[in-house]
């Protein structure tokens, strides 16, 4: 049996790493292969840096312009961060043709929500916390919203079009691990989870859970470690092929496309 250094703590990222392809959650979070980011990804984190920035501003001042006036600031605010992200773009003109895109979806936002009307009580808020299984989980919240009565609501942005919804269980599995998370930290069953998909349409989907609901989707997650600890002790991490493989970097190592992965690391 082999035994291989897991994460300390699971994410909705990695977790949703793992159901879709375990070898990619080996590759991720195992071996921590490194990944260039797509252009596709860069934007998701320069929309939503966008997002949370609006709401510092004073409520009346939260207009389209306003918020679309934060891409370029925010943009050159990644690239002094992490001056490797110029390098996705083969020239000046495929960035500014990436940053319009970026500046399209911040305006989409104000289409489904009105953001001068809402005073969030916490935006990328970190969480950590430990089920009573002993397992931890971790990850960040993109908003949460707290109502005078002392309804939460927890807001999920996603700069990608809404999947259909006989495609949505990804989706819903990350949301749902959110809403777990706040309800061991906080006690409370948050009463709407709410998922914001600014690509495409735009669109605005959401869940009203039960805590019955939150127990069963502790359970799963649960369920989900016992498989990634059984994938450590035994070291056979599962490739599975579908339609997201043309999006993986890691094609020349997988054995679905005639790779061999590397040596694991040990413990």
């Amino acid at each position: 049996m082999t035994t291989v250094p897991l994460p300390s703590a699971l994410s909705p990222s990695r977790a949703a790493d793992f159901l879709q392809c375990p070898l990619l959650f080996r590759f991720r979070a195992v071996d921590r292969l490194p990944e260039s980011p797509s252009p596709e990804a860069l934007r998701g984190t320069l929309v939503h840096s966008c997002l949370e920035r609006l709401y510092e501003l004073p409520s009346e001042t939260r207009t389209p312009r306003t918020a679309v006036g934060l891409v370029d600031p925010q943009w050159e605010r990644l690239r002094t961060k992490k001056p490797e992200v110029g390098e996705v773009f083969a020239d000046q003109a495929e960035i500014d043709a990436w940053l319009e895109s970026a500046r399209h979806l911040v305006r989409r936002y104000f289409d489904l929500e009105n953001p001068a009307a809402l005073e969030p009580r916490e935006r990328e808020m970190r969480l950590e916390v430990a089920l009573p299984t002993g397992l931890r989980l971790r990850g960040y919240v993109d908003r949460l919203d707290v109502a005078p009565s002392g309804q939460i609501r927890v807001v999920d942005y996603k700069t990608g079009k809404s999947p259909h919804p006989r495609f949505e269980d990804k989706a819903r599995f990350q949301i749902f691990f959110y809403a777990v998370m706040i309800w061991r930290d906080l006690g409370i069953v948050p009463s709407r989870l709410q998922l914001v998909y600014l690509g495409g349409d735009g669109a605005v989907r959401w869940y009203d859970p039960t805590e019955d609901e939150l127990r069963a989707a502790e359970t799963e997650i649960t369920a989900l470690w016992e498989r990634i600890e059984e994938a450590g002790r035994s070291g056979v991490w599962l490739p599975r092929r579908s339609k997201l493989c043309g999006w993986c970097e890691h094609q020349a190592i997988c054995p679905e496309f005639g790779g061999t992965p590397p040596p694991l690391p040990t413990a």
